[in-house]
């Protein structure tokens, strides 16, 4: 069988954010850690979208890191078309060809891009870094293709980062991530900072590029309507866990866990008008101090003392993955 594209097994990343070594020992306080990313597990065929989703700092962007070498996992693995891909492999002579296979969009479009280069300088530093076209006549043609790919001018190429809008500058981090022909690209909220009608369009840009290359994608957003346009299969985090993983449909159509139900309640929907909605119950956990059991127990109505004490796997239940006590034993 054909391996998956990108695999995650037991991925965790953990972070020391004590305070400094004299003010704990004066204050008598000790060390802290937050595990970012607790135990995820997943896999990406070739040519499909998952969109990982979830509250701000649930993980999505440290597991993003991850994958593309950003960030050393404290414990686990990332599997790239079958063999182990870790940043120290991919530093290794050689590592650029695991790299340029990997890219990465960016969350803010005013942040990822030099504003002392120009748009050429941008986006030909990958062509540059991995050594794909020695001439700058070339460079500069295929520049001006990756532009009009994206559907920007090649003009443009002689402009700098603060003359576009938004939308324009992520289509010039789109541009420049495809410059080393990748196959797997992670899209870390490329379009939560545009306006609606500019997400339209990079969205059905994105679309038309992974028909055209047969790219992967894994696509990371708050917003489930932009999921449900782009994803193949979706995967819900908590507190630094993957508490259910379906197909888009699947998950859409017949939501398992508490907390998915939870986030889909949150769409605005003018067909439940006049209809009572359950409030959201306490707030979202303390990632230093995450609660025992269940991460997501204190907010949910279905919880129960096993819920409290063990902490529920991800587990295969009909056609979706879950990790919930309750819809294992059938309460829910």
């Amino acid at each position: 069988m054909t391996p998956p594209l990108v695999e995650a097994r037991g991925l965790v990343k953990s972070f020391d954010v004590s305070a400094p070594w004299l003010e704990r020992v004066l204050e008598g306080r000790s060390r802290q850690v937050l595990r970012a990313v607790d135990g995820v597990s997943f896999a990406i065929e070739r040519g499909d979208t998952l969109a990982l989703v979830g509250e701000s700092g649930c993980g999505k962007s440290t597991l993003a890191r991850l994958l593309v070498g950003l960030h050393a996992p404290s414990a686990g693995s990332v599997h790239f078309d079958g063999a182990p891909a870790t940043p120290a492999l991919a530093a290794r002579r050689g590592g650029g060809a695991l790299r340029r296979r990997l890219q990465m969009i960016f969350q803010d479009p005013y942040a990822s891009l030099n504003p002392r280069w120009s748009v050429h300088d941008i986006v030909a530093e990958p062509l540059i870094e991995h050594r794909l076209l020695a001439s700058p006549a070339l460079r500069r043609e295929r520049v001006a293709g990756l532009l009009a790919d994206v559907g920007m001018s090649a003009t443009d190429a002689a402009r700098y980062p603060h003359q576009f809008s938004g939308g324009q500058r992520q289509r010039i981090s789109i541009a420049r991530a495809l410059a080393s022909e990748p196959e797997f690209l992670v899209c870390d909220e490329p379009t939560s900072a545009l306006d609606v009608s500019v997400q339209a369009q990079v969205l059905n840009l994105m679309k038309d590029l992974q028909r055209e290359r047969g790219m992967t994608y894994l696509f990371i957003s708050h917003n489930l309507a932009v999921v449900r346009h782009v994803a193949d299969r979706v995967g819900v985090m908590y507190l630094g866990r993957i508490v259910e993983l379906a197909s888009r449909r699947a998950l859409f159509d017949t939501p398992r866990h508490p907390y998915t139900r939870l986030l889909l309640d949150a769409i605005p929907d003018i067909g439940r008008r006049g209809r009572t909605q359950a409030p959201v119950l306490g707030e979202p956990g303390n990632a230093l101090q995450p609660p025992s059991g269940c991460a997501f127990h204190p907010r949910c109505p279905h919880a129960l003392e096993r819920c409290r004490i063990e902490r529920p796997e991800l587990q295969s239940i009909g056609v979706v993955d879950v990790a919930c006590h309750a819809v294992s034993e059938g309460r829910i």
